[in-house]
């Protein structure tokens, strides 16, 4: 069977130049609000037709369904993990589709799958997917696909129809709780793993993709190669080619990318400047820490001793049409977020847009592209109120939904005000009928439908 697309190949019309263009545009506004004429109108609190509680807030005319909840029991009784993070569409047969999700769970805790999936008997994160009928709009199943990791974040699809799960936690048997306690790994995190739609493959770490405080993956369809974000600040954005594309297990090379002539883009860059890349070899891409600390930087200082360019939280990564688009979550003057392209054919990387503040922009995290060529991105700023963000190819910014989680026992025993809790994990169906996204917190994927036609999604 053909592998399905990537999540970030969905740009049906108007392509990675119509991304392109839109960020260029509004990075010469830097607009101070949200476009209130270029989404699908205001938004409103909107029942949940699974449970019929008002989770979030959308335009008039679209709908939404809550699944796999947070505590939601699988078919062997035991309870789905909470804190879901980054999700895509890995496989689609017909109707049917698979998502991979990732759960952020990190320190002491057991697994929460059965030991065919297991990689560590002492941690608490990893991957569960989950099978969506378009059709029905109805959750068929879902089940553990990876667990024993630490702090699974982010990661991403490949062409090949895998997902690709990113530990954003270093740590090993030596680790410490917060009570200054061991942790109790027994084994070494820090990893990159790959996940299969149907979840029975034994968990292998693909060391040679670097040990590090991952956070995003983007696959290059081209060439293979694998293009890494790293969630910390300073951060460092990295290119893994495998020695065969597109069997990872295999090994291959990790290199760090520099601007040529801009060693720090945290600040102070304009928005359209463009710099020259050159790589840097990271020659031991599975030393943790520097030498004689528990800093979580060993492989980022390798790169920059050599030249490697600092970056701000780096977090969401997506390839589009033989480009790859990055969010700096904390870059910025304002500190609320950058948007940088890179272009491998011409070995190019571009500020495209910086956020002035948090009521325009507040901390990009996970994002994809629509079918009609627009970006969406997640916030994960902390503000009340944390918002799916659209971009349109004119430049311009809309609210497509809004978080406004507010829960008093109703479901699964939940009870808080959630409306700050990061979206995350966002992507569209192969056919652009759905649009799924995860509350992290409690812990809540959305599917989400309606008249796309009508705006520019």
């Amino acid at each position: 069977m053909t592998p399905p697309p990537d999540r970030r190949s969905f740009l049906l019309v108007g392509g990675a130049a119509a991304i392109a263009a839109a960020l260029t545009t509004l990075s010469a506004r830097l607009p101070s609000g949200i476009s209130t004429t270029a989404g699908y109108g205001p938004l409103r609190p909107t029942k949940d037709e699974s449970t019929g509680l008002e989770l979030i807030k959308l335009p008039d005319g679209f709908r939404y369904r809550s699944l796999g909840w947070a505590k939601d029991l699988f078919a062997d009784g035991s309870p789905t993990p909470p804190l879901h993070d980054g999700m895509a569409v890995v496989k689609a047969d017909g109707d049917r589709l698979t998502l991979v999700r990732n759960h952020e769970i990190s320190g002491r805790g057991k697994p929460f799958g059965d030991e065919a999936s297991r990689y560590d008997v002492a941690a608490p994160g990893g991957c569960v997917n989950l099978v969506f009928n378009a059709a029905s709009g109805e959750l068929e199943k879902s089940f553990v696909s990876l667990c024993g990791t630490a702090h699974n974040c982010s990661g991403g699809s490949t062409p090949w129809g895998t997902w690709l799960s990113g530990e954003e936690n270093v740590g090993d048997t030596t680790t410490l709780h917060a009570d200054k306690k061991p942790i109790g790994y027994q084994r070494e995190h820090g990893w990159v793993f790959e996940v299969p739609a149907d979840g029975t493959t034994h968990p292998v770490p693909l060391r040679d993709m670097g040990r590090f405080i991952h956070e995003a993956v983007a696959v290059d369809p081209a060439t293979g190669c694998v293009y890494l974000t790293e969630d910390t600040n300073p951060a460092g954005f990295y290119r893994f080619t495998p020695k065969t594309p597109g069997k990872l297990a295999e090994g291959g090379k990790l290199e760090m990318l520099a601007a040529v002539g801009r060693p720090d883009t945290r600040k102070r860059v304009k928005a359209g400047a463009t710099f020259a890349v050159r790589w840097v070899p990271i020659a031991d891409p599975y030393r943790a820490h520097n030498p004689g600390t528990t800093d979580a930087k060993g492989v980022f200082t390798q790169g920059a001793r050599l030249g490697g360019s600092t970056f701000a939280r780096l977090e969401g990564a997506l390839h589009a049409d033989g480009k790859l688009f990055v969010t700096a979550t904390t870059g910025g003057n304002a500190e609320q977020g950058q948007v940088w392209e890179y272009t491998p054919a011409t070995e190019t990387l571009r500020l495209l847009f910086e956020s002035p503040g948090r009521e325009v922009l507040n901390m990009p995290d996970n994002l994809c592209a629509s079918p009609r060529g627009c970006l969406v991105m997640c916030e994960d700023g902390g503000r009340a109120g944390q918002r799916l963000q659209g971009l349109t190819p004119d430049g311009r910014l809309f609210a497509f939904a809004e978080n406004q989680c507010r829960l008093r026992g109703e479901k699964n025993g939940f009870r808080g005000d959630y409306r700050a809790t990061e979206w995350s994990g966002v992507c569209f169906s192969p056919c652009g009928r759905w649009l799924f996204a995860n509350l992290q917190t409690p812990g809540i994927t959305v599917a989400i439908t309606g008249p796309w036609a009508d705006g520019p999604l």
